[in-house]
C-alpha cells in the first residue's frame, strides 16, 4: 500500500523549519514516537493535529494532504 502523501509534507515541512520531530510532537501534544509514525505513514494523522500543524505552518490543509501544490 503507497504511504499518503502527506506523510512526505509532514518531515519537508518539518525538515525545512530547522524542527526535530520531538518539537513537532510537543506542539501536538504527543510523543515523538507517535509523531514518528505518523510521518511514515504507519499512524494516520488526526484532523485536529492537522489543523494545529497547518496553522503552525501557514499552509492549507490542502497542500498538506497532498491535493494542492500552492501552500
Amino acid at each position: 500500500m503507497e504511504k499518503p502523501k502527506y506523510t512526505k509534507r509532514l518531515r519537508d515541512l518539518r525538515e525545512d523549519n530547522d524542527k526535530t520531530q520531538q518539537q513537532i510532537a510537543d506542539i501536538l501534544g504527543t510523543s515523538q514516537t507517535m509523531y514518528a509514525r505518523y510521518e511514515r505513514g504507519a499512524n494516520e494523522l488526526p484532523i485536529h493535529h492537522l489543523i494545529t500543524l497547518c496553522k503552525y505552518y501557514g499552509v492549507s490543509a490542502d497542500f498538506m494532504l497532498g491535493l494542492d501544490d500552492k501552500k
